[in-house]
């Protein structure tokens, strides 16, 4: 294990190489790469790293780089791109046929909200626009969380249990830009955690057709089958996280993240970097002897039901902090949070950070100073901070 001084980009490229090299007793490792601000970072790193064993590929387009990953992984590599925003966006039919074809694919995305007008700066929409396509999804708060939830997305993509590709989402430049003290795990330590690939239904020279044409009930029996690995993944998840520990002597983080819950009677629940800034308000109202606590939604997809509605039961007031806005409705956060909620709970959806607007201690204390004097919710709160 190292220390080392790295940005999210190169957190995330770092974790990738490491994971990369550990396939090179497989078959492998492959992916498909095209640079778009604030990503280009971690695939340039990526590009500049002779693998062992496999290539990355420059290609043209977002399309087809995930073309080129899905390629790669259908002949049994460990596959990995990077994007963000209306890459992404291009990237869409190909990001479906990864997880309708039951590919372990990991991607990294830098949120970065979609133009026009454009705009470089973070905004949770992009990658919830894909909240529906099938990939697992989890949201980072910090650059060691990058580094650590992409070799566990590696080891949970291609679980035999799950076969699933998994998107790992980060702040653009909050982190993708900023460097922080980066835990490091050593080559070896990595070979453990992560077993060769051996994916099942790759290409053989038998032959084969891949993405032929489903009748109905062929379809409801593929969705069926996608949806019951989906639930396993909470499962899978919690062991993996007790493999992580053991192997890198330090935890994983789990679905969500409470802080200082246990007798919350206001709640303040976020995702992505966030998180880190409601604990700091946390602390501040704990020291005034206010019963607030804060929890961070960290896996999306699928949805911790359980974990949040338990978390919440006690909760009088919730603030749902959505830096996304799904136009109609509201903050996808609070859409999905709200059900789970106590029946007599006031839960108010406040959105903001919208383009990479700050979000900053004095914010979050304007909105519990609204949160508080509520006695019922109203229509979705949008916050413009000069």
């Amino acid at each position: 294990m190292t220390r080392e001084l790295l940005s999210a980009n190169h957190a995330a490229a770092t974790a990738v190489i490491l994971a990369g090299e550990a396939n090179r007793k497989g078959r492998g490792f492959g992916g498909g790469v095209y640079p778009i601000t604030p990503q280009t970072e971690c695939i340039e790193r990526i590009c500049a790293h002779r693998f062992a064993k496999g290539e990355v590929i420059r290609v043209e387009s977002e399309h087809s780089a995930m073309a080129a990953c899905i390629g790669f992984s259908l002949a049994g590599a460990r596959s990995f791109t990077a994007s963000s925003s209306n890459g992404l966006a291009y990237m869409c039919e190909n990001v479906f046929n990864a997880a309708l074809y039951r590919l372990p694919i990991v991607m990294m995305a830098v949120n970065r909200t979609i133009g026009p007008p454009w705009n470089i700066w973070v905004d949770h929409g992009d990658t919830l626009s894909l909240r529906d396509s099938g990939w697992i999804q989890f949201y980072c708060e910090d650059n060691q969380e990058v580094l650590d939830t992409i070799l566990a997305a590696f080891r949970l993509a291609e679980d035999p249990e799950i076969l699933l590709p998994v998107l790992v989402c980060q702040d653009a430049f909050v982190l993708s830009h900023t460097m922080m003290q980066t835990e490091v795990p050593d080559p070896a330590e990595v070979e453990a955690f992560l077993p060769v690939l051996d994916l099942p239904h790759r290409l053989t020279d038998a032959p084969v057709t891949v993405g032929g044409l489903d009748f109905p009930h062929e379809t409801e029996v593929h969705r069926r089958q996608h949806q019951e690995a989906m639930d396993r993944v909470p499962g899978v998840h919690e062991r993996i996280r007790g493999d992580f520990a053991k192997i890198f002597g330090r935890g994983l983080a789990g679905s969500v993240v409470a802080y200082r819950c246990e007798d919350a009677e206001t709640l303040l629940l976020s995702m992505g970097t966030t998180a880190s800034t409601v604990r700091t308000v946390v602390d501040e109202c704990r020291a005034e002897g206010r019963k607030v606590g804060g929890l961070k939604v960290r896996m999306f997809r699928p949805f911790p039901e359980e974990e949040i509605r338990r978390t919440l039961s006690g909760a009088h007031k919730i603030a749902v902090l959505d830096r996304n806005l799904s136009l109609g409705s509201g903050g996808i956060l609070w859409t999905e949070a709200r059900a789970l909620a106590p029946r007599d709970a006031v839960v108010q959806d406040y959105i903001l950070g919208l383009g990479g607007g700050d979000i900053r201690p004095e914010h979050i204390h304007g909105i519990l100073t609204d949160l508080e004097s509520r006695e019922r919710a109203s229509s979705p709160v949008i916050l413009e901070v000069a």
